[in-house]
């Protein structure tokens, strides 16, 4: 006895052997269940991987993007000899002046190019590549009389004009002496409105474009000596020079934050791929519900063997619950590999062009992340079926073949879901970027879930209390509504998530086409003209007024500054609103005025008046504000060309920048920046739109009176930018198929596991002489009823969640498109019943004598 109970396995260890006996059996009806568990930890698992994989390119090259081990970045000025003896003093120094200017072919043609000024050292680390090849010194060196340049490519193809060609900006004249094939440090430089052109510091000078108050940037970029991988040496100087040089104004960045703003974009975008990742999960699960209620259903008989031989309700839950793990970890691990490989497939394929340091690796917290959204999503949707099986006797196990009876578990197991809700929830919260946004989704998420069970509760209301149809068909289809075990909240849950989910991407990609293709070039001026120097401004105008005498031309004087301190907190330790943190990331436009600028309206305090003469005061734009904590009376700190002035709050406007207009955040008195040099900023506005000969005429002529001032066309930058948001939504797309190919699973697994239910349907009525095509009209009806509500559901949630995004948190205006949202809602709806109608006319072909046989 003893050695036959010592031959007996623990009783801990049944759960497992049961559950992998059945399984012994195949996978049947969990097929759906695996596939959508893989699905979304696929998503989760290939989007970690790849964000990390960029981490880690962006830091393996981080001296390369940044040009050094530090960088020190100076705006309309260049560094004092103090300032430089301090950075030689430190380490080997490369200096590169960047700016935007005007580029003229022999022939007249002229474009905008970003101009990157560099000395005989750069780069410091990674290599320029040159075609044809050859040193980066000889081909920006002088021949002849004449300035070498290196241009980008694209700058060639827009002149027309090939290695040889001459081009003339400002006073001076270049000569193309070799194309960029690759820049080590492009990435530093975030967007270009223009090609790039390389030239010499001495060229630079020539070319007279570096007046008092022109928008150049200075970076001087710093080689260590001994500067080891956690930047001890690094953070040590940059502390240093904080403290030794405080009013110096440069921007410093390390190789840990090479490019701040890609970092930004890099964590963003894959929080939101991650959260749709985590959508597809959330629809899968539905997927996972109806899987695992099914396979009880048809495991009914053998419950029944088990409750009857003295298992207990714990026991059969441990046994049906270690099975859904099981399957729940065979779909997150076929999910985590095939994220895995995402970042190895991207790096093969398109590894050439992505302008990217993409390094793909194995990343095992990634991956064991996204299983463990796999398991928690498996228990979140699986633990309320399992639970409903453990009190119920035998004999309504049996009797619930045929009459099922609607149950709750017990509140052990309500409880259990509800904590596996909130684990799942604080993961999702906790390890985001931007908490703020995730528990904006969680909320939305579980708000969806919730109305879409009311919707289905209510249609089902509605059903049962409605008059008695005379059609034969219509009232079969208004009583499968509302039957016990009916498919309504399924099909309603899986469909809805689905519609809502197409809805809302098809609005957001219409409004952002909308906005960058129609509305913004509508409303936006024509050019945009920089560095205009102050002594010319009345003589530019005046220009500019006969060229296009029926366009509107508005200027205003213009200087670069950072915010040093805002309300006596210094802007690296202010709490800042991520709406309004890119505020202190670098540089910022300034302007000073007597009058309230166009385009901003006053909402708190009072304008200085045209005679103000007294202490420096600034007007600040509202949200800004808030999202910095400052109010009226506090003081901000801006350093300019390497002065700190101090301001107070005066006034609060509110601006309008959808305009594309001249507008700033700050505003300060006139005689806030009376003695500081600076140029004029202007555009240039055409309400009867202008022809592209006419733009081009226009550009060539301020190029040619006026070779100082840069002209950006807004038609080109907003292509550029508009480029950018195509390639953003074709991600977004991407993405989101994932979740409607779950949703698509989810619609088909919830159809399927009402089958059983169908065939006994079928067989009675047809027994009582119901025809197959009465039965089919009665399903179709049942499946077009429930789709149209669903999608109108899905239609106003789909819309109220892109209006959320567009307009709330991407601050641009929403105009609700109802005629593609009205398809896809359509398209939904024949699928659902084409869907139904499929399922149901196998359950249709079931002979009436087996089926009545085992009833």
């Amino acid at each position: 006895m003893s050695a036959r109970k010592m031959a007996t396995p623990p009783g801990h260890w049944l759960p497992l052997r049961f559950a992998l006996r059945e399984v012994r059996g195949g996978l049947h009806g969990f097929y759906v269940f695996i596939v959508c568990i893989a699905l979304g930890s696929m998503a989760i698992a290939g989007v970690g991987s790849l964000a990390a994989s960029l981490a880690d390119g962006l830091a393996r090259e981080g001296r390369v993007i940044l040009g050094g081990d530090l960088a020190f970045t100076l705006i309309q000025r260049e560094a004092a000899p103090n300032e430089r003896a301090f950075l030689q003093e430190h380490g080997q120094v490369s200096s590169a002046a960047t700016m935007r200017a005007m580029a003229r072919a022999a022939k007249g043609q002229t474009t905008l190019v970003e101009m990157k000024a560099v000395d005989t050292v750069y780069p410091l680390f990674g290599e320029t590549r040159l075609d044809p090849p050859g040193a980066l010194a000889d081909a920006l060196a002088q021949r002849n009389g004449i300035f070498g340049a290196v241009a980008d490519p694209t700058l060639m193809a827009r002149l027309e004009v090939s290695p040889g060609a001459r081009l003339n900006i400002g006073n001076a004249t270049f000569e193309i002496h070799a194309a960029l094939m690759s820049e080590p440090d492009k990435l530093a430089g975030g967007i270009g409105f223009g090609p790039r052109l390389l030239v010499s510091q001495d060229a630079l000078r020539a070319t007279g474009l570096l007046q008092p108050g022109s928008l150049v940037r200075w970076h001087y970029r710093l080689r260590l000596p001994a500067n080891d991988v956690s930047d001890a040496a690094a953070k040590a100087l940059t502390m240093q020079a904080r403290a030794q040089l405080p009013e110096a104004g440069w921007d410093i960045r390390s190789r840990n934050n090479a490019s701040p703003q890609l970092q930004r974009n890099v964590e963003r975008f894959t929080q939101f791929l991650t959260i749709v990742g985590l959508t597809a999960l959330l629809v899968g699960g539905v997927g996972v519900g109806n899987a695992v209620k099914s396979h009880l259903d048809r495991r009914r008989e053998t419950i029944a063997t088990m409750k009857a031989l003295g298992a207990s309700g714990r026991r059969v839950f441990a046994i049906y619950l270690t099975q859904v793990l099981l399957m729940a970890t065979v779909g997150g691990i076929l999910g985590v590999t095939l994220g895995a490989v995402l970042p190895f497939a991207i790096s093969w394929m398109f590894g050439a062009i992505i302008p990217l340091p993409l390094v793909p690796a194995l990343h095992p917290d990634e991956l064991l992340l996204a299983l463990m959204y796999g398991l928690l999503t498996a228990l979140v949707f699986a633990l309320w079926p399992l639970g409903r099986a453990h009190d119920v006797p035998v004999a309504e196990l049996f009797r619930d073949m045929v009459a099922p009876q609607p149950r709750r578990p017990r509140k052990r197991y309500i409880a259990f879901t509800a904590i596996a809700v909130l684990v799942l929830a604080a993961f999702a919260i906790l390890l985001a970027y931007d908490r703020r946004v995730a528990l904006i989704y969680v909320a939305t998420a579980a708000g969806v879930f919730v109305l879409l069970r009311m919707v289905a509760a209510l249609m089902m209301i509605l059903a049962r209390r409605a008059p008695r149809a005379r059609a034969t068909g219509l009232r079969m289809a208004v009583a499968n509504i509302h039957r016990p075990s009916a498919l309504t909240p399924t099909i309603v849950l899986s469909l809805g998530l689905g519609i809502t989910l197409l809805v809302t991407v098809i609005e957001i990609d219409g409004n952002l086409s909308r906005q960058f293709s129609n509305e913004l070039p509508l409303r936006a001026p024509s050019f945009y003209f920089l560095d205009i120097p102050a002594d010319q401004s009345a003589r530019f105008e005046n220009f500019v007024r006969a060229q296009a005498p029926s366009a509107r031309l508005e200027a205003v004087p213009m200087l670069r500054g950072r915010i040093v301190s805002a309300g006596g907190t210094p802007a690296e330790n202010l709490k800042a609103k991520e709406e309004a943190a890119w505020v202190l990331q670098s540089d910022r436009g300034l302007t000073y005025s007597n009058e309230i600028p166009a385009g901003s309206r006053l909402v708190e305090g009072k304008w200085w008046g045209a005679d103000y003469d007294g202490p420096p005061l600034v007007s600040f734009e509202k949200r800004i504000a808030d999202g910095l904590g400052l109010k009226l009376g506090d003081s901000i700190v801006v350093n300019v060309l390497g002065r700190n002035i101090t301001a107070t709050i005066a006034n609060m406007r509110t601006v309008d920048w959808e305009s594309l207009g001249i507008n700033f955040v700050m505003v300060f008195s006139s005689n806030s920046f009376r003695s500081a040099p600076h140029t004029h900023l202007a555009t240039l506005a055409n309400p009867g739109g202008t022809t592209p000969t006419e733009e081009a005429a226009l550009i060539g002529s301020v190029a040619a009176s006026f070779p100082m001032v840069t002209t950006v066309r807004v038609k080109d930058a907003l292509e550029a930018v508009g480029n950018i948001v195509a390639n953003l939504l074709l991600a977004i797309r991407g993405a989101s198929a994932i979740t409607l190919i779950a949703a698509a699973l989810v619609l088909g697994g919830a159809l399927a596991a009402g089958h059983r239910s169908r065939v006994y349907d079928a067989v009675i009525l047809k027994t009582l002489g119901a025809t197959r095509l009465r039965l089919l009209s009665a399903y179709s009806i049942e499946y077009l009823l429930i789709g149209i509500a669903t999608a109108l559901f899905g239609m106003i949630s789909g819309s109220l969640a892109a209006w959320l995004i567009v307009a709330q948190l991407m601050h641009l205006s929403f105009t609700w498109l109802p005629w593609p949202a009205f398809a896809a809602a359509l398209a939904a709806v024949v699928v659902t019943v084409a869907f139904g109608l499929a399922g149901t006319y196998i359950a249709l072909g079931q002979k009436p004598a087996p089926i009545l046989r085992n009833l």
